[in-house]
């Protein structure tokens, strides 16, 4: 598991790594995601999110246009 996987990100901060992301404090009966591109900034929190920022949930890679 990285540094990246357990670090709580803020809205408004520079993503680090592109990726699937989920709200910090998710029910289990709602998982609030977002996907996220590197160097965009982190949205801000949905209305239901009980949470503090975005965890990433799983990264994603960069695929080059042919």
């Amino acid at each position: 598991m990285s540094a990246d996987e357990t670090q709580v990100f803020h809205p408004g901060q520079i993503v680090p790594r592109s990726g699937i992301y989920r709200c910090d404090g998710h029910d289990e009966d709602h998982a609030y995601e977002s996907t996220d591109v590197a160097g965009h900034r982190f949205p801000p929190l949905p209305r239901g999110c009980r949470g503090e920022g975005w965890v990433l949930e799983r990264a994603t890679g960069h695929h080059r246009a042919r």
